[in-house]
């Protein structure tokens, strides 16, 4: 497809959200990817990557190698995400700390949204669409019921969670860092990056490529021979994943981090009258509108052809 510049400042922007939702623990950038309308050609694009697109390189050189891998999709989606995760981060960790409700009630009403404009592309509805959507809502509300694990800062064991953890970011619903903050590897992943351990990020990166690239193959084989029981299936992880960014919780069991703070590790949904501190209903409600609306943005933009 002939794309032009302000195309691929479009695909950035994509992925500069993308980025964004994947930094916060519970909000998938799959889930944007899906909205947006780039979820299926990012599925492809990362399949098709293979040993005979090397051979192009070498017998045809670099151009036929470049179309053929879509190299211009991938640098503009993955420089917009990049950018997006290193830098918000650190202000989505501020704003957990210090404003959960009001950030939980954003990516609540986003994920509300998110339900119905992927279902709405499931074309027929049948018992195994049923059955699908059902097992994804309870597979992603099993998940988010986890207790987190004990910190590692083994090599193998960041490599593996690397590799876990983005099979999560490219499914919708299911959140990469929400499974990184599970596995133990979240602040030491969030470490490498602040302190610039190149060793670190260089071993989770390669775990996720590693992930990424055989993971891609199974979505794309699932979308061509089963469409919608696939969007069913993922209809149903972002179902589940409300649980995770219900904005008022209830701490169960705290946990002791390296630096003598004091972090949830077990948390439970409550209602907003019986949440204990300042429930901040209205501004919480406005917000979870402002999430709503989002979507229909995106969405938007997602109907466009790029």
């Amino acid at each position: 497809m002939q794309r032009r510049l302000k195309d691929y400042l479009v695909i950035s922007l994509k992925g500069i959200a993308m980025g964004a939702a994947d930094a916060v623990p519970g909000v998938s950038g799959g889930t944007i990817a899906f909205i947006s309308g780039i979820y299926e050609e990012l599925i492809a694009t990362i399949s098709n990557i293979n040993g005979a697109l090397f051979k192009t390189l070498f017998k045809e050189g670099i151009k036929p190698f470049w179309k053929a891998v879509n190299g211009n999709f991938i640098v503009a989606l993955m420089a917009g995400i990049i950018v997006s995760y290193v830098s918000f981060m650190r202000i989505a960790k501020y704003l957990l700390e210090n404003h959960p409700v009001l950030i939980w009630s954003f990516f609540f009403g986003l994920i509300v949204a998110s339900i119905f404009f992927v279902g709405k592309q499931i074309t027929k509805w049948n018992i195994p669409t049923i059955i699908a959507l059902i097992i994804g809502a309870g597979i992603a509300f099993y998940v988010t019921t986890l207790p987190a694990l004990a910190n590692n800062d083994s090599s193998l064991f960041l490599f593996i969670a690397g590799a876990i953890a983005i099979c999560a970011m490219i499914l919708p619903g299911i959140s990469g860092s929400f499974i990184l903050i599970i596995l133990g590897a979240y602040k030491t992943l969030s470490s490498a990056l602040s302190d610039f351990d190149v060793k670190k990020i260089i071993i989770f990166t390669t775990g996720a490529l590693i992930g990424l690239l055989s993971f891609s193959h199974l979505l794309k084989w699932l979308f061509k021979n089963y469409h919608n029981i696939t969007l069913a299936l993922l209809t149903g992880f972002i179902f589940g994943s409300l649980n995770k960014v219900w904005p008022w919780k209830k701490t169960l069991t705290w946990h002791t981090n390296s630096k003598g703070m004091e972090v949830p590790v077990l948390q439970e949904s409550v209602s907003p009258f019986s949440f204990q501190g300042d429930n901040q209903v209205v501004f919480a409600i406005g917000l979870m509108i402002f999430g709503f609306l989002t979507i229909f943005i995106l969405e938007k933009f997602g109907s466009k052809k790029q």
